[in-house]
């Protein structure tokens, strides 16, 4: 895969300055060191960021320290011990584990009626423990605030921050490419320290210029990406927040295409960041038959139909309306803009693929589209977000690869649970029956093609070009895996619905895409 930025590195002999090494956290081994009686141990914990051998070394080597607190006690040139304390910060942001060592409900999210949620996922945190992805989110709070601050163009008044600048350096290269299609997220969640989805989002929200058009609190904007990345659930292996991390990412670039960029308006952009983010909000990684058969109260709630979209569509009202992000706006756009991301996000569920793309195909054909008209942009906007969607196959091998391998992984837990519990078996999820390359091949043949053959008669464009290319070549890529004896395997079976596809065509079209189990 072409690499599309250049990553600075850290030179390992930078001269550090003074005001550096005065930083919280700093410990000497000196010989002349303060801790011999002079002034109180305790005022270590007033410098940070460095572990320097000599108070006046230029080249001392830095360790990131951020909400450490450091006790070190020093005895005779000897380090006796230390002991490293974890303070919380905003305590009144993270919500407490329960008492039996598993994850309290999050916002939104309810045991199963038949089978206990917390059970869904077998590798839960010791009791009493903190996820490490938390942990580590926590304690770079600061340093998301530090580059919100540089997304926003925002300079630097103090000096402070020339390392917080090195660390986030690399994550700022990518973003000056985030219009690449070779946008490797994996790469820049781990450079934001598994926040992908508030970085990207922000800086995309700013790109486009909504916070001084729609006169966004950007305090706001920050705590509802916050909250939105919080509710999606890292534990499972593709429906998580990297996952809408890069449908976001794809929505961007459909967003710059000709067609679109000059026609959509600054709400429509704004929807379209929205839903692409929040589209698989609380997704608790099984899907909507899952749901159906073990008397989940959302499947009773919705009345089985589009029971994840809907779920995901309230939840991201209701962050809106927690943050009070378009209380701003009058009652009227407010309630307009939450309506139109629920039909965006409504639009995500595969078992109406085929009522869309046939609409979608029937404009093409009578090439009635007129982008002036607001009805026809918002359908536009339906079809880009369920491009993004489902995207991966169309991602370079390296990525879709990755991709194809987590969401079978999460297919195939769901069927444990599932023989587990004696219930049936929902398709595509028995790893017994079924393998990555014969659930990928099928899901591209019947689900993926279709959509972006029509997407690109659509917008036939150089993306639209290298979309259908990667598409033939991870195709061919996962047939050349396959066993000699199962080359031509078995095509997946649609997702369980209430009633049978008539015919043969559409229900494999109804197949579980990789980015929307049920969505």
């Amino acid at each position: 895969m072409e690499v599309c930025y250049q990553l600075p590195v850290l030179p390992l002999d930078r001269p550090v300055p003074k005001h550096v090494l005065s930083r919280r956290g700093a410990i000497s081994f000196s010989s002349s060191s303060s801790l011999f009686g002079a002034p109180d141990p305790r005022q270590l914990s007033q410098r940070r960021g460095a572990i320097s051998y000599d108070s006046s070394d230029q080249t001392a080597l830095y360790i990131r320290m951020l909400v450490f607190y450091v006790i070190v006690i020093h005895s005779f040139d000897i380090l006796i011990g230390a002991c490293v304390i974890f303070k919380q910060l905003f305590s009144r942001d993270v919500r407490v584990r329960s008492q039996v060592g598993f994850e309290p409900e999050r916002r939104g999210s309810h045991p199963y009626l038949c089978i206990d949620f917390r059970t869904l996922h077998s590798h839960a945190e010791s009791t009493g423990t903190l996820p490490t992805r938390r942990i580590r989110r926590l304690f770079s709070f600061q340093r998301h605030l530090h580059s919100s601050r540089l997304l926003r163009g925002t300079p630097h008044q103090n000096p402070l921050h020339i390392l917080d600048e090195d660390y986030s350096g690399q994550a700022k290269c990518m973003l000056e490419k985030v219009g690449s299609w070779n946008f490797d997220i994996f790469l820049f969640d781990r450079l934001t320290n598994g926040n992908a989805l508030i970085t990207l989002t922000f800086h995309l929200i700013n790109h486009y210029g909504l916070i001084e058009l729609f006169q966004l609190d950007m305090v706001k904007v920050h705590r509802f990406l916050v909250m939105v990345q919080e509710d999606y659930h890292n534990q499972n292996p593709y429906h998580n927040a990297v996952h809408a991390a890069d449908v976001t990412q794809a929505m961007h670039c459909y967003l710059k295409e000709p067609k679109l960029s000059k026609s959509l308006t600054s709400c429509d952009i704004l929807l379209g960041l929205l839903a692409a983010a929040t589209h698989d909000l609380d997704h608790p990684g099984v899907n909507q038959p899952f749901l159906i058969k073990t008397n989940h109260h959302l499947a009773a709630l919705y009345r089985n139909t589009s029971v994840l979209e809907n779920h995901h569509w309230r939840s991201a009202v209701g962050l809106l309306r927690e943050t009070e992000l378009f209380s701003h706006l009058p009652a009227e756009d407010g309630l307009n803009l939450e309506r139109q991301l629920g039909s965006l996000i409504l639009a995500t569920d595969i078992s109406r693929q085929n009522e869309y793309l046939s609409k979608f195909r029937t404009h093409l054909d009578q090439d009635d589209l007129c982008l002036g008209n607001a009805a026809h942009r918002h359908f536009v906007l339906q079809m880009a977000l369920k491009c993004a969607d489902i995207c991966n196959p169309c991602r370079p091998w390296e990525l879709s690869k990755q991709w194809s391998e987590k969401v079978t992984e999460e297919f195939f837990h769901q069927g444990d649970i599932e023989k587990k519990h004696k219930l049936e078996v929902s398709p595509l999820c028995d790893s017994e029956t079924n393998t990555i390359g014969n659930v990928q091949i099928g899901f591209m043949t019947y689900v993926v093609e279709p959509l972006f053959v029509e997407w690109a008669r659509f917008s036939d464009t150089c993306l639209s070009q290298t979309m259908l290319g990667h598409l033939g070549l991870n195709k061919a890529s996962w047939c050349s895996l396959l066993p000699e004896a199962g080359g031509s395997s078995e095509e997946p079976e649609p997702e369980a619905e209430a009633e049978p596809a008539p015919a043969a065509e559409e229900a494999n079209s109804r197949a579980l895409p990789q980015g929307s189990q049920t969505s």
